[in-house]
Parts: structure tokens; sequence; C-alpha cells
């Protein structure tokens, strides 16, 4: 049975028996302590946490899931997926123990003619916890399985929490004997291997208090409603109706690996670390390609870096088992033909998954090389010190300069028998993060506690009117101020503002929040920000202005129309950039995020490539066209799935209702899901000014663009610098850019005879350089402090020149100096001095050390940098001391 229809009968099990179907989510939810979705009850937490009343009494969905806590171990065991499908039944006060129960059991044991599984009731097992005797009697008196067959588990295997307090309950399993040849008799408590664990029903009944760990908690007692939260993994029930030993042999995993087989050259099955690293990459490009599916594109930090590191060691792995040329396409394509049976949507994203795996693809083989041949530079050296270890800045440049992940740095390290000082580069990373940290988050409510708003959310949902005005009547519902709910408030506080209608748009879609004022009899507010909570309820971040608001006011809400108007300008546009920018590179330039505020606009998008000057221009005149055709603005409100039968763009890893918003400019030319506030005519944008585009992330390109009066303001600007350029070189303005062509050939070749000047007054100095050294023992040792302001490149040519002239002696130079607070030094040795024991890369490191820097290099030449110019002399004295120890 292949995995597609073992999906479809689990979901047709429970649609038959009354419960609503739930679409998967995306790996990728609003939640602050979240990554990835890693479960299938994560996008029903609100529900059993009690934030929000669920729209439905029982539920079942195939949730995509991810985990990336063990990396590592995929592919040493066959027990690891970083992506999983988790098919679960849900139950919020409706049925509890004996209908999860039964509920399982009969899907798992019903032939596969009357479309259950059809799996041998004899060879399930099942586990309860350890004094839930109502579930081990359902099992034995209800379902008929024999008493030796129910074992009793404790916390640890069978009682479920989320880890903090809230609800929590006992469990039971549900195991399948796949026979002697697996492992020994004896149950699931014997062996899990031979027992395999298909199916978990979690009992939600009780509360759980504060604490840590799986079972150091106290129940405060029963819930209020009883829940139920099943999870059935589809990958390994699919092991069990295909019957192969393992996840990589199914219908999803085995194609890949047939695929890397002939990429590469070698055979699975034929070495047990050549298996692991076919296993890697399997496992890798099913989890890389619904993470892109999803909207994710590689990056160094949070999600973006998973995706990056799960992708390079798809290449690396691949590279070792023999692979020459590049395999990302064809490994992701054959992923995309075995999952897009379950996820059809695959297929309209195909284009672009395919371009940012090509892409880092690419990228990361001139990355290997590059950052291998320095892994490789510093392993000799290291090895010729007799170190073990490779230090944690050492780590850190790798991953910081060449996009080398700690773990292939550390993989690496391991196959040359040298350990990572872990340690140290995270406390790299750790300073590279504090100094980059913006706290700009301060205002969104994701990590705040919202079991203030759950009243609101269940029984007060805004009502917005702003789509067709800017100041309507209302009533304050509710304040909240610093988390906690209040009465009223006075002058010169700030206070969350909860109405029953109100014309401010509420951040999303990446329009900024509304701005303007409520008031009311006898007070005013200044409203800074509006957020939504549960995205049903208007949180207005406001500061009292004047007088006192109270809970039941009647408010008056203005929306500053200046704010308003430019807001809708730049989200209009930023409509017209998408659609021109998909005319000029094609239905793989997606949209990857945006900000659009008064004035301005920021788009990003999937690309692999630096936009040209000329493409940049036609995408500006393209969507400076549109305005000028002066398009209607058409919203259309309509189901989801008519919304995409209309030809409507949705975004990649948003989650959309069923019933959906369309905005259309100019009919075919723009057409996207999106619920933000628009211009009625496109000639309100005004003119496009696009401002240029850069690099995000790997695979991922910015643009941005000004609209209306600020675009209007930066081309006066650009005219005006134009004119004064022009005066000052009394050109005319159309030959400016032949003028300032050739001016800056002049300078180029000024600065080329200044440096050849430079050079040979630097070689006219070598000499006298050298009269200054002092021999120590037979070894004439050249250290000195040059001039301040020679550069390390400068000081480069002037050690390799002297210690030219010193070849046929024992000689070591080492020149540094203070440039503009920098402290670079280079030092050199003839083969001579390295025969006496006398190192140039030992030499960078001992006056590293008085200089706060760091060097390396070879024996005969190293150089390096430091920051503190006040330990030159005692730098060079301890190289002079290091030279007369190692002599």
């Amino acid at each position: 049975m292949q995995t597609h229809e073992i999906r479809q009968r689990f979901i047709e099990h429970f649609t038959n028996a009354g419960h609503t179907e739930v679409p998967s989510a995306s790996l990728i939810l609003d939640d602050p302590n979240l990554l990835f979705v890693n479960a299938g009850m994560v996008p029903f937490k609100p529900y059993f946490l009690g934030q929000q009343t669920p729209p439905f009494e029982t539920a079942t969905s195939i949730q995509k899931c991810v985990r990336t806590l063990d990396i590592e171990e995929v592919g040493i065991t066959t027990r690891h997926n970083t992506f999983f499908q988790m098919a679960g039944n849900f139950s919020f006060g409706n049925y509890f123990k004996e209908g999860a129960i039964t509920h399982a059991w009969t899907l798992l044991t019903k032939s596969v003619e009357d479309g259950g599984f059809g799996l041998d009731p004899e060879r399930l097992w099942v586990t309860v916890y350890l004094d839930d005797d109502e579930a081990a009697e359902i099992w034995e008196k209800k379902i008929g399985v024999p008493a030796e067959r129910i074992q009793r588990l404790g916390m640890e295997d069978n009682y479920w929490s989320m880890g903090v307090p809230g609800p929590c309950g006992p469990c039971s399993e549900i195991y399948y004997d796949r026979g002697p040849e697996h492992g020994k008799e004896g149950g699931p408590i014997a062996d899990d291997t031979r027992y395999m664990e298909i199916w978990n029903l979690v009992f939600m009944q009780n509360e759980r208090g504060e604490g840590l760990g799986k079972g150091n908690f106290e129940i405060l007692g029963p819930l209020p409603k009883q829940n139920i939260d099943t999870g059935m993994g589809i990958e390994r029930v699919a092991c069990l109706l295909q019957d192969v030993d393992n996840v990589y042999e199914t219908d999803l995993l085995r194609p890949v690996i047939d695929e890397a087989e002939r990429l590469t050259g070698a055979a699975y099955g034929s070495d047990a670390q050549a298996d692991v690293r076919f296993r890697v990459i399997a496992d890798h490009c099913r989890t890389g390609l619904m993470l892109m599916l999803d909207g994710v594109t590689p990056g160094n930090e949070g999600r973006g870096y998973i995706l990056r590191r799960l992708l390079r060691r798809i290449i690396r792995s691949a590279r070792l088992l023999g692979a020459r040329g590049e395999t990302m396409e064809k490994l992701m394509e054959t992923v995309s033909t075995t999952m897009t049976p379950s996820y059809p949507e695959i297929a309209d994203s195909w284009e672009r998954i395919r371009a940012v795996a090509v892409g880092e693809e690419k990228s990361f083989l001139k990355t290997l090389e590059s950052g291998t041949r320095l892994f490789d530079e510093y392993v000799s050296g290291a090895k010729d010190r007799g170190e073990t270890t490779i230090p944690g800045d050492v780590a850190f440049t790798l991953h910081d300069t060449h996009g080398f992940p700690i773990d292939l740095t550390m993989e690496m390290a391991q196959e040359n028998n040298l350990q990572v000082d872990e340690e140290g580069f995270h406390a790299h990373m750790a300073e590279q993060k504090a100094r980059a940290k913006a706290d700009n988050n301060a205002k969104k409510l994701g990590h705040a506690d919202q079991s203030v708003y759950r009243a609101f959310v269940d029984n007060h949902a805004t009502v917005f009117t702003g789509y067709t005005q800017l100041e309507d009547e209302g009533k304050v519902l509710g304040l909240i101020s610093e988390g906690a709910l209040v009465d009223r408030a006075s002058e010169g506080t700030t206070v969350q503002i909860i109405l029953d209608r109100t014309p401010f748009y509420a951040e999303a879609g990446g329009q900024m929040a509304d701005r303007g004022v409520i008031k009311g009899e006898g007070f005013s507010a200044r409203v800074d920000d509006v957020q939504k909570v549960g995205k049903k309820v208007w949180v207005h971040n406001a500061t009292i202005t004047g007088g006192t608001v109270a809970v039941g006011n009647a408010v008056t809400s203005h929306v500053d129309n200046a704010w308003r108007h430019q807001a809708r300008q730049a989200h209009s546009g930023t409509h017209l950039i998408h659609a021109a920018l998909r005319e000029v590179l094609g239905p793989t330039a997606v949209q990857a995020g945006s900000l659009n505020k008064p004035g301005y606009l920021r788009f990003d998008f999937n690309y692999g490539e630096q936009l040209t000057d000329e493409q940049l221009r036609r995408i500006e005149d393209i969507a400076n066209g549109a305005v000028d055709s002066d398009y209607q603005v058409n919203t259309i409100e309509t189901s989801l799935e008519e919304a995409k039968a209309m030809g409507a763009m949705a975004l990649f890893g948003e989650n959309y209702g069923s019933e959906v918003r369309v905005v259309e400019i100019g009919g075919p030319f723009s057409m996207e899901l999106c619920g933000g506030i628009h211009v009625e005519h496109s000639s309100q944008i005004g003119p496009i000014a696009v401002l240029g585009e850069s690099s995000v992330a790997s695979g991922v390109r910015r643009i941005e663009a000004y609209t209306g009066m600020d675009s209007f303001r930066f081309l006066s600007g650009e005219k005006s610098v134009v004119s004064e350029l022009a005066t000052s070189l009394k050109t005319p303005t159309e030959q400016l850019p032949e003028r300032i062509d050739a001016l800056t050939a002049k300078l180029k070749d000024a600065e080329k005879q200044i440096q050849k000047l430079r050079n040979q007054q630097l070689a006219s100095q070598v000499g006298d350089l050298i009269a200054q050294g002092q021999t120590i023992g037979d070894t004439k040792v050249i250290a000195l402090q040059l001039p301040d302001g020679v550069a390390a490149g400068d000081l480069r040519t002037l050690t390799t020149d002297a210690i030219g002239r010193l070849s046929s002696e024992a000689a070591v130079v080492l020149f540094t100096s203070n440039d503009g607070g920098k402290v670079p030094f280079v030092a050199a040795a003839t083969s001579a001095a390295v025969d006496k024991g006398v190192k140039a890369g030992d030499l960078v490191k001992t006056f590293a050390e008085k200089v706060g820097g760091r060097g390396g290099g070879k024996p005969a030449l190293a150089q390096g940098s430091g920051t503190q110019a006040e330990g030159i002399q005692a730098g060079l004295e301890a190289v002079k001391s290091a030279v007369e120890t190692d002599l």
C-alpha cells in the first residue's frame, strides 16, 4: 500500500466518523517557542491550552512535522528522520478513552477491502500508564486484547504534557510485533525495535503544575473538559504495509537512494559508512524540499541555517560517495515525484524549489573548495605543531567567512583525528548575535501571555471597518496595562485598547499598522501601533494624551489620513513590483517577505543571481507603466479554491482560511491573495523609484523603492546631485557618465603609479632594515616596527624581499606597523632557519599574543593582525626570545 493511500484511508476513516478534516498547517507557525511544527497537535495548542475555543468538537489531520535536534543521528540508525507525517484525531470534550481506542483499533485491523489497514490483531500490543486501569480495561474487555499483551509503563513513557503548566494526562501506545527476526520476545518493554510503536493515544484529563522534566511536576486536578490527542506515524505504518525493514526502504525514500546510487556510482548496502551517507541524502532531501515548499530559504540564522545545514550535508555526502558534478536537481526531482501525490502544491512551487536548491549547491561547491583549502592548511600546521584541537575562533571564521556549519567543521576535524573547541566557537557566535541583535519586536504580542485576551477572542471579535472608512464610532471593551486587565487608564500612561469595532488596520501582510487617535468624552489617546490577537481581536497600543479612558466608554476612532494614503500607495506599489519582477525574471521570482510603510516598500524574493542594471530598469519601467495605465484595483472575497482557480497568487508558508480576499490590479497584470488596504486606481500610487537590490540570504534578493511623494522627493534630490556634478565638472548632463569614467580611469592610473613609486621606495629601504637586525646565536633576526601607516600588503612585500636577500643564511624577519589602529604583521624564515627549528608560523602566534590578535601560516611565511598597538614592542622582544629558545 503506497504512502499516499495510507494517508487517504486515515482521513476517510475519521471524516466518515464525523471528524472535521483540518489541512496540515505550514511547517512555520507563529509560535515563538518553535522553529518548526514538531508534532501533530501543535496547530491545536491554543485549544488545548484554553487560549481559544475550538470551532469543532472533533477533528482529524495529517500534519507535516520537522524535528532537528538530532540531525547528527540521521543515517547512523534507520530510526531517525527529520521530516515525518503525523496522522491524528482530536476530540475537544467529545469522546474520550473508549472512543479514541475504538477508532484506532478499528482502522488498524479493519480489512483492506473495507478501507482499513488490515493489520493482524494478534500482532498488536498496547501499553498504558501504570495506574490507568480504565484504559487497560477498555483494551481487554471492550477490544479483546489479551491481558498478556497489555503492558504498563511509567511517567517517562506513558504520561504526556507540553513541558509547561497546562493540560496533561496518561497515554496508551499501540505497537506491532514485527517478528522474532527483529529481536527478542516479551513485548515493547523487552524490545522496542521488534515491537514498533505506530500510534500514541493521549488522554488529556488533568492539569499539571510547575516543574521540570517529564515526571517532576504536581498534578493539580482534573480538567474541565477531557480531550483526546493522538498521533499515528505515517512512515512507520508504511514500513509495515509495504513489508520493508525501515523507513528508508519505503516508497518515499528508497527512490532517492536509488538516484543517489546512479549519481555517485556507489552501492547502497555494501559499506556501513556509505549507507549512512545514502540515508543522510534521502532524509535531508525530503526535509529540505518540504521546508522550501513552506517558504524557508537557506541562511545563517534560525530556520534558514537549519535548511542550509541540511542541504550542505547532502552535497558533502554525495561528494564523499563519489559524485563529481552537481547532484541536487536530480535528487530533489526524485523527492518531488515521490511526495507530489500527497502534496500536489509541490508541482506549483517546483521551479522555485529547484532554483533555491541548485543555487545553494553551486554556492556551497565554491565554498567547499575555498573553505576546505583553508581548513587543510590549518590542519597541516596544527599537526606540525603537535596540536589536537582546532580553536573556536578558527571554527568561527570557517563558519562566518566561508559558510562552514560547525557540524561540517567537526566532521572534517574528526576525519583528521582532531577535535574542535565547540565552547569557544559558540562563545564567538554568541558575541556576534549580541552585536547584531536589535530589539524591534517589543511591540509584538508573540512572546506575551495571551490568556488575558482569551475572552475577547472567544466572545468579542473586532469588527474591522477600515476597508471603507477612516473614522468610526465604537465602544471600549477592554483595557490592558502591563499584561493585566484594568478598568481605566489616565493621562501619560501606555495602554492596550480593545474596541468592538475599529477602522485601524492592524499590522499584517507586510503592511504597517495605521496611526491616529481615539477620542471620547473627556479623554484622547494617540494610537502608535495596532496588532491582531488570534486573528480576531484588534489591540490598539496607545498613549493616553489627555483625561481618563474607562471600559465601556463610547469613542470615535480617527485614522491618520496621510499615513493611510502613503501606506496603501506602498502596498499597492509592492504588488506592481512583484508583477514586474515575474515578468522580467520568470515565475521562480516568488515573494519571500515584504515591508510596506508610508512612502517606502521593501520586497524580498527568491532568486539566485544578482540583478543587472538593465533588469532593474525594466522592472521599474514595467511598474511605472502600470501606474500610468491607471488600472482599476478590485477586491474580491471568495473561497480559497475559487481564488486559486482564478489564478490568484498565494504566499507559501501562509495559512489561509476558507474565505480569502483577492486584490486584482489591471486584470491579469496582478492578482494576489491579500488582506491589505490598497488604492482604488494604480495611478494613485504615484511614481515608483527603485533604489536598488541586494542579497539578504542565499537565494533571496531584496528590492527597495519609494512611492508617491517620497519617490518624487528622491528623484528631485537625484536631479540636484546630477546638476551639481555637471556644473562642477563643466560637462553637459548627458555626457556625465563618459566624463566620470574618464576621470576614474585617470585616478586608477595615478594610483598604480603611486603604488609603483611606493614599492620602489620600500625596496630601497630593505637594505637599511636588514642592517638594523641582530644576530642571535648564528641566526640573523630582523624584528622591527615600521613607520605608522604601512599596510599589510606593503609589509608582505618588504618581508619577502628581505628574506630573499638573506636566503643564503639562517635568518628570520618580522615586520609590523600601526596602521590606523590595526596592527598587521608578517614573518618569514629562510630554509636554514627552519631547519634549525625557527618557524614563521610560530613567531606570528607569539607576536599576536602581545597585540591582541591572531595569525598563522606556514614555516616559511606567515602573517596576522592585532588591535593593541601598545603591545608592539613587547611582541618584538617576545619574538627575539622565541628565536633564542628555538635555537
